[in-house]
């Protein structure tokens, strides 16, 4: 079933959890893109991916394009898509467990 709202009505700690880590993940792309543009201290490419990995990968995605930062690494223009797949693929299956 892909009956997303139901899901996330049953599971509003789950919903609130993927927004808070989304908007955390924007801003790091942002606060990385505001370092770079004025040499600054960077934010590690291990601490992106790995919020975007841990559910901000939709956060990533929007900043990373909008911003136009991080769009020439591969592994940010490939592995950011291929994480968020990978969640999507893990928000279907948890939909379906019952």
């Amino acid at each position: 079933t892909i009956a997303f709202w139901e899901f996330f009505d049953e599971h509003i700690t789950f919903l609130s959890y993927l927004g808070i880590i989304n908007i955390i993940t924007f801003a790091a792309f942002v606060l990385d893109k505001y370092a770079a543009i004025n040499h600054r201290s960077r934010i590690r490419i291990i601490t992106l991916l790995g919020l975007s990995f841990i559910g901000g990968s939709m956060g990533g995605l929007i900043a990373m394009y909008l911003f136009k930062h991080k769009t020439r690494k591969d592994y940010f223009t490939v592995g950011l898509p291929l994480i968020l797949v990978m969640q999507i693929t893990v928000v279907f299956y948890l939909m379906n467990m019952k």
